[in-house]
């Protein structure tokens, strides 16, 4: 494996990019200098703990599609291919082929999932050099296969797609102001619909989200359909636990222990913080 990495200035110096804070970029540069030579990482979340960032960093690289996530917990850089490009006699292929089929590589060289495909892509397939001094991405377009998985991927959608009631209800709960006649948006919801997902399962990840984000200055802008509905993370934000509500006190301004105490001495110990809360 090649020893060397790379940074596109085109990215890194993005005003996208340098919006995030210090420790999401620090972040993005120690997970690239780690990834094999295919841009995939198996142990982000150690990495992430080794140099001290929070999960927050983490979450914000996946919500800016800096990385894509696998069910597996391996990540990918997304624009790996843009970064770097390596001599043939030191590539070395990733060995998570299932996830790297789960990709394709767009015009710009990026790497976005087949859900996600617009128009005419490229199938990965392929190996990423440098020869001598001609740098060149050997690329096999295979144009019949990709339009073959277009169509799988697509789908049928129901005859009446709940397009409306998933978006007014994303924009009730987020209030915000998102079209449900978007083609994108449309794209994105059906390929969830074709996966079997309802849209109960929709509202729930809505609900999950909203409750996590909706008061984090960070992380509310990333309560949109391209990122509470993407192949990469519908399933596991389905599967989050949501965030347990802590009961509020009936005796605010004091700690814990001396409620309790305060308690005690009006025989209300029993029933205090016993409410059920949803």
């Amino acid at each position: 494996m090649a020893e060397k990495r790379m940074f596109a200035k085109q990215i890194i110096d993005s005003d996208a990019f340098l919006d995030m804070p210090l420790s999401t970029q620090a972040l993005y540069f120690h997970l690239s200098m780690r990834a094999d030579d295919d841009g995939f990482v198996d142990n982000p979340k150690k990495i992430q703990r080794m140099i001290g960032a929070s999960t927050d960093d983490l979450k914000l690289l996946i919500a800016k599609r800096y990385v894509l996530t696998f069910e597996s917990g391996v990540i990918v850089i997304k624009h790996w291919r843009m970064h770097n490009t390596i001599q043939k006699d030191r590539y070395k292929e990733t060995v998570y082929l299932e996830e790297k089929s789960h990709l394709v590589i767009k015009g710009n060289k990026s790497y976005t999932e087949k859900d996600r495909i617009l128009g005419d892509s490229v199938v990965l397939e392929t190996k990423c050099f440098q020869n001598g001094n001609n740098m060149e991405t050997q690329i096999r377009l295979d144009k019949n296969r990709l339009d073959k998985n277009n169509k799988d991927i697509a789908g049928k959608p129901p005859a009446d797609p709940p397009y409306k009631e998933i978006i007014d209800y994303l924009n009730e709960k987020t209030h915000s102001h998102y079209r449900h006649t978007t083609k994108a948006t449309q794209r994105i919801i059906n390929g969830r619909l074709s996966d079997n997902f309802t849209v109960d399962d929709f509202k729930r990840v809505i609900d999950i989200k909203t409750e996590q984000w909706l008061n984090d200055k960070k992380m509310s802008a990333y309560l949109r359909p391209e990122t509470l509905f993407a192949a990469s993370h519908f399933e596991s934000y389905l599967n989050e636990a949501r965030q347990t509500i802590k009961p509020e006190s009936k005796y605010p301004g004091i700690s814990e222990k001396m409620a309790m105490e305060t308690a005690s001495k009006i025989g209300d110990a029993e029933s205090y913080g016993n409410e059920e809360f949803e």
